[in-house]
């Protein structure tokens, strides 16, 4: 049995089969227990700050690498799922009170390769023997439901492939942060667009890409070099204790 008692100038050491008092200031609340071998207490307050969350594509953006122009990119499709915690505020931070900490589960994401269905370059649909799968590593970042305002951190390869096959290239690493918010490089920048009440949203990131071990790639899209991404998402949050 546990109980609770004001100990005007007292404090409480724990020695293994006894408890040792020592006078401490007045008016300090210390837990006494009427039993020399207490069991620990395991019971745990219900964690009311866990979400989920979900991606969706929608729409049309653009991709855009080096010094050619953006690729039309339509991937309609994609999605993904994950989970999300509220962010603890403080003096610091009171502006983002309603911040969470979103994790996506890159298992579940699936973001549509680049194809003659939904790549177009200078008004034309992709060659059909050309293909850019895309695979992501991280999707992670915060989104505050209340402002709208959504920076993710996006790290994903980009695999290259001609011919069904025949020729493949050395994957693409891209890592960037998909915010809604403004990215700016050195020769390439873009504009997002917070969520709507719908969640609706446009994400935009540049990063750079390194070089390759394929002297065919490094010289056909001048690597290194700076890479553009730019696409319209719907994101859902809902709260697990609902």
């Amino acid at each position: 049995m546990v109980s609770i008692k004001v100990i005007p100038s007292t404090t409480i050491f724990k020695s293994p089969n006894r408890y040792i008092l020592n006078h401490k200031p007045p008016n300090q609340i210390r837990l006494i227990s009427n039993s020399l071998s207490p069991e620990p207490n395991t019971t745990q307050l219900p964690n009311n700050n866990l979400y989920s969350v979900s991606f969706k594509t929608i729409g049309t953006g653009k991709l855009g690498i080096s010094r050619y122009p953006d690729f039309e990119y339509s991937p309609r499709g994609g999605s993904g799922a994950g989970t999300a915690r509220k962010i603890d505020g403080d003096e610091n931070r009171a502006s983002q009170k309603s911040e969470l900490s979103a994790c996506f589960d890159v298992g579940t994401l699936y973001i549509p390769p680049l194809t003659s269905q939904t790549t177009k370059f200078l008004g034309f649909p992709l060659p059909p023997f050309l293909k850019i799968d895309i695979s992501p590593e991280v999707f992670e970042g915060t989104i505050d439901p209340e402002s709208g305002k959504v920076e993710l951190e996006f790290t994903a390869k980009f695999c290259f492939t001609a011919g069904g096959g025949l020729y493949r290239a050395p994957a693409l690493v891209v890592k960037t942060v998909l915010t809604t918010e403004e990215s700016i490089g050195e020769r390439k920048r873009g504009r997002g667009e917070r969520m709507d009440g719908g969640g609706k949203c446009r994400l935009v990131g540049v990063a750079k890409v390194e070089t390759v071990d394929d002297w065919f790639m490094n010289t056909f899209l001048s690597l290194p070099a700076e890479c553009l991404a730019d696409l319209q998402a719907v994101i859902s949050v809902s709260d697990n204790q609902s």
